[in-house]
């Protein structure tokens, strides 16, 4: 082997070692998570990796059959919370995007009076917590009776995913080329029709993955939630797992449990959006 060929083998053989490096280390607390979650007997000491005690679906068991005796009717917890934060969440991701992308398309393709000042308040927006705004959201939904209901806390979550999805799909719009559209006018379409046609198509794969990270925030979010919500059927995945925590004791291999299941569905989501995830990601970065 000539040196050449020596060297490029050694630098590939060190860039695959750091690569699994790499993934042992992003691996290693899900496999943490996974191995309390299985684990029937809890460990005497923390442990470096929690290896199962005594195997056991248990702590699942008791996540996903959770039930609470409301009246005369025994409700199933779980999959009322799950459908919550499933409606919450694709709800959230359908106004936050179906908003977001007029707004965005303006702000790429006009130029109008007050578009830098617009930008700016959106900028702004994005500058303060969730936790900022809890206490006059809370008066605000008491005000409107949307108190512990999924309407309100979708009004929530759109407030905060309206201006992160206009600028994302702004940065799309305007790496698409306007020759597109001005040659689809010259053909004879409108400029809705130009934009339905031919510029909505080129950015499926942005309004996807924005979509995605609209639709996870809200799936994901707690603070608010535990906030605005105070009805165990009401309850969203994140504020069901809190439960397992208590004040003065906490049930780790639960929690553990309901972690994981809990992360399914978005696993499942990127599973199935990560080709346009991949393109989404890549559209604002050059400009044609």
């Amino acid at each position: 082997m000539n040196p050449m060929r020596r060297r490029r083998a050694i630098e590939s053989a060190l860039v695959h070692v750091a690569l699994v490096i790499g993934v042992a280390f992003a691996l290693y607390p899900v496999a943490w998570v996974a191995a309390l979650a299985f684990s029937g007997t809890p460990a005497p000491e923390p442990q470096v990796m929690p290896w199962p005690q005594q195997p056991t679906t248990a702590h699942f068991e008791e996540v996903v059959g959770a039930t609470a005796t409301i009246g005369d009717d025994s409700v199933w917890l779980f999959g009322r919370q799950l459908a919550n934060s499933l409606v919450v969440a694709l709800a959230t991701a359908t106004v936050g995007v179906l908003i977001a992308i007029p707004a965005a398309y303006a702000l790429a393709r006009f130029d109008f009076l007050g578009k830098r000042s617009g930008v700016g308040v959106l900028l702004a927006t994005q500058m303060f917590p969730a936790v900022a705004s809890a206490i006059p959201l809370y008066l605000v939904l008491e005000a409107l009776g949307l108190l512990n209901t999924r309407t309100g806390l979708v009004l929530c979550y759109a407030s905060t995913a309206v201006p992160f999805a206009i600028f994302q799909l702004r940065a799309a719009f305007e790496a698409i080329p306007v020759d597109l559209e001005e040659a689809a006018m010259v053909d004879g379409a409108t400029r809705v029709g130009a934009f339905v046609r031919v510029v909505l198509p080129i950015a499926r794969p942005a309004i996807a993955v924005t979509a995605l990270f609209a639709f996870m925030s809200a799936y994901n979010e707690f603070i608010l939630a535990a906030t605005l919500l105070d009805d165990s059927r009401m309850f969203t995945l994140p504020v069901m797992l809190q439960h397992y925590v208590g004040e003065y004791d906490a049930k780790w291999e639960a929690f553990a449990a309901g972690a994981l299941v809990v992360s399914l569905p978005v696993m499942a989501l990127f599973y199935v959006a990560q080709r346009h995830l991949v393109a989404g990601l890549a559209s604002g970065g050059v400009k044609g």
